[in-house]
This record gives structure tokens, C-alpha cells and sequence, in this order.
């Protein structure tokens, strides 16, 4: 399996509407919002943004999605697998890998259509 680039950028926020308007005031524009504090904005044809709203107490973070055409079992050694691919609740399919300096990435396989 190779991967194909940078697909997402993953961000977690303790407030959904602010951090929509502060993208939106970049240029982002908005594809759709979740009932549960969360969306999909974007900006051209590079990597989209999906944000999602995490509880006060909860630390925040963020974490690049790289896109794969394929699963794929095939990976070189050198490359840690955390999780194997998943189908998530959006439909895509997802596995977490570990990069020599201990983080973690989402390689992500979209959802068809």
C-alpha cells in the first residue's frame, strides 16, 4: 500500500461555530455540518478540514489524514500498524500507523461517491 497525500486535516475544538467562522473568514467554505457539533469545510482542491467540537476538560488536537486508494495488508515492516483498517461511521475506511519518532497517522481510504 502507498499512500497519495495529505486527504484531511482532523481538528478538535472546544467550540464548533467559532472555529467554523474563523475558517470561513480564511476562505474555507462550509460542505456540511453534523447535528453533533461537528463539519467538513474546504478550500480549493487541497486537504479539507473536518472539525469537531471534544468537551471542555478534553485537551485538543489535531492529526493529518493521508489518503489511500486502497486497503492493503502489504506494508513495509518499517511501517508500525496501531490499528488495521476500519469502516468508520462516515463510511470511509481508516487504520492508524506509528512514525519512528512515536506518532500516530489516520491513512484513510474515502467513502465512495
Amino acid at each position: 500500500m502507498t499512500t497519495e497525500g495529505i486527504e484531511a486535516v482532523y481538528l478538535e475544538t472546544h467550540n464548533w461555530g467559532k472555529s467554523a467562522r474563523f475558517f470561513q473568514a480564511l476562505g474555507y467554505t462550509l460542505d456540511f455540518e453534523t447535528d453533533h457539533n461537528s463539519g467538513l469545510l474546504r478550500n480549493g482542491s487541497g486537504p479539507y478540514l473536518f472539525i469537531a467540537e471534544v468537551p471542555e476538560e478534553a485537551p485538543v488536537g489535531m492529526q493529518l489524514v493521508l489518503r489511500a486508494s486502497k486497503t492493503s495488508d502489504d506494508l513495509d515492516p518499517v511501517v508500525e500498524v496501531v490499528s488495521p483498517f476500519e469502516r468508520t461511521h462516515h463510511g470511509a475506511v481508516e487504520m492508524t500507523v506509528r512514525d519512528p519518532d512515536g506518532r500516530t497517522w489516520t491513512v484513510q481510504v474515502p467513502a465512495e461517491g
